[in-house]
Parts: C-alpha cells; sequence; structure tokens
C-alpha cells in the first residue's frame, strides 16, 4: 500500500516595512532580497512535521525563480506542496506570483 503524501499547506507573511532586510538594497527602490524570501519558505517548511526534515537530512533548494519584486508593507502568501523527497512551492502577493521553486532532502555526509 502506497502512502498518501501530505496535503498542502499555506501561510501568510506581511513584510515589515522598517526590515532591515532593505537596507541598501536598493537605495529609493528597496527590493526584498531573494535569499531573505527563500529562508521564509525555508523557515515555513521547518514549522511543520510533516515537512521537517529528520536528523541527518537537509533541505537544498533544487530550483528556484523570482518572478516579482517584493517591497516593504507586501503580505505574502507562502504555498507548500509535498511530492516525495521535494516540497514545491509558490510565493504570492495576492494574484501576483513572486518566486516558486523545489527543495528536496538529501542525506548530509558525517564528518
Amino acid at each position: 500500500m502506497r502512502e498518501a503524501s501530505p496535503a498542502a499547506m499555506e501561510s501568510t507573511h506581511t513584510i515589515a516595512p522598517d526590515l532591515r532586510a532593505f537596507d541598501g538594497h536598493f537605495p529609493g527602490a528597496p527590493v526584498l532580497p531573494g535569499a531573505y524570501l527563500l529562508a521564509l519558505v525555508l523557515h515555513e517548511i521547518g514549522r511543520h512535521d510533516a515537512l521537517r526534515a529528520p536528523s541527518g537530512v537537509a533541505l537544498q533548494v533544487q530550483q528556484v525563480k523570482f518572478l516579482a519584486p517584493v517591497g516593504p508593507g507586501s503580505t505574502l502568501r507562502i504555498h507548500l506542496q509535498p511530492q516525495g523527497d521535494a516540497i514545491a512551492f509558490a510565493v504570492h502577493e495576492g494574484a501576483t506570483p513572486v518566486a516558486r521553486g523545489q527543495v528536496s532532502r538529501s542525506e548530509v555526509p558525517l564528518a
């Protein structure tokens, strides 16, 4: 019998206008750095027991595409869809897609 994969999960995050990640990125036209956006996605994955990587397993960003800039005060919707050993993600601001990609689990070699 095949195990059913966990259901999709969704959360909402509002980006604070005074977030330090905007400092210098870019003066006069602040844009949320892509690394910060990915950190939000990984944080959200870590909040769900069904998605969290077990000990000795790391999450790797397999692919990501940034589709639109995110500014201060934006409200983002993060959608996570388990797909076997991977998790597909999509980030939207309202109806606008902001980013999408896939994270996979991989064994971490012991030192």
